[in-house]
């Protein structure tokens, strides 16, 4: 029989130990949507398809497998303060999907994948509008070292025929689809993020608890569909014209790993991260376990890549998402908010809501 003090000693354990399973769930269900979007680049860049239309069977999917697990037509009705809030985030969501595609197509997935993080943002918004001044500055600082961060992208700082500072022979690359541009190739991937992170605070503010929040998402994603069908056969009626576009390749791939990882499991992952890790998406946290994935991933595919520009430029980014989304922790000093202070969430419950 064991004493109280060998009970207590085993209760005592460190956070980190108990908190290993989740943060593996965490990394892996990361690793495989970024899979997934690096999957979905290369068949664009292949088949030329068109991202309406790819989106939108995405979703008929995702939609289908959603109301089939969390069935939100059964138990506790929903209000119509729960219901059509969500609806009109389902419109929010198909622009996110249909802005972001173009952006992968025009920008690359690296840049796709650090741009969503511009939602961070809100939390900047949030401190002007309601903050105090003494962080209004600190977060306007942040958001300057971000938009440098996404300036140094659009430049090109990510890839090795760009990096200004060359260190040796550039590496032989397969992939030279990707073009430096400018910003305004990665403003349509921007505008995303910071729609991506608009549809999560409206999802936090609608689902009152956490048992809701699977079947409001179920609805949201279904009304996403719904409005991004008259774009899709827009697209498939122009394009069918075409005989480019008159028989594209499936893959197989492209169109289950967007559906399973880049969908569906990742909902749920970001929300164990949320609950249980104190992890949102826009926080140096993630952006680090982000980048660790996009960096196996560049290699992997073969991309033209240059690690020190990449990991100049996600310091300068992680840097930014730090000032323009953390409280002063002097402030309190209490563990929910220290743990909560690390994204938009945080900003939004402790300073004050958005007005949405």
């Amino acid at each position: 029989m064991m004493s109280p003090k060998q009970i207590s000693d085993g209760r005592g354990s460190p956070p980190h130990f108990r908190e290993m399973p989740l943060q593996v769930v965490h990394l892996f269900g990361n690793f495989m949507r970024i899979w997934s979007v690096y999957s979905l680049y290369r068949y664009m860049m292949e088949t030329g398809a068109s991202v309406s239309l790819f989106i939108f069977v995405c979703l008929v999917a995702s939609s289908f497998c959603f109301l089939l697990i969390q069935k939100p037509w059964k138990g506790r009705p929903l209000s119509n303060t729960q219901v059509v809030p969500s609806i009109i985030n389902g419109a929010i969501t198909a622009l996110y999907f249909v802005l972001w595609g173009k952006g992968l197509k025009s920008c690359g997935p690296l840049r796709a994948l650090l741009a969503e993080y511009s939602g961070a943002a809100l939390g900047v918004l949030s401190a002007v509008l309601y903050g105090r001044r003494q962080y209004v500055l600190k977060k306007v600082g942040g958001l300057f070292a971000m938009l440098m961060a996404f300036y140094l992208l659009s430049q090109g700082w990510s890839m090795a025929r760009y990096f200004p500072f060359k260190f040796g022979d550039s590496p032989d690359t397969n992939d030279q689809t990707e073009e430096a541009g400018g910003i305004r190739e990665m403003l349509l991937a921007i505008i995303a993020g910071i729609l991506s992170a608009l549809r999560r605070v409206i999802a936090r503010r609608v689902s009152l608890k956490n048992q809701y929040k699977g079947r409001l998402h179920a609805i949201t994603i279904s009304s996403a569909t719904c409005f991004l069908f008259p774009v899709a056969m827009w697209d498939m009626i122009m394009g069918s014209s075409s005989a480019a576009n008159a028989n594209l390749p499936f893959s197989t791939w492209a169109f289950l790993s967007t559906i399973l990882f880049g969908v569906i499991l990742i909902f749920y992952v970001d929300g164990i991260a949320e609950e249980r890790l104190h992890m949102v998406f826009s926080s140096p946290r993630h952006l680090m376990v982000a980048g660790v994935s996009i960096l196996v991933m560049e290699i992997v595919y073969q991309m033209d890549f240059s690690l020190p520009g990449f990991l100049l430029c996600s310091l300068i980014l992680g840097f930014g998402i730090h000032q323009a989304t953390s409280l002063d922790r002097q402030r309190g000093g209490g563990q929910n908010k220290s743990g909560l202070s690390n994204g938009v969430l945080g900003d939004e419950m402790q300073i004050s809501p958005l007005p949405i």
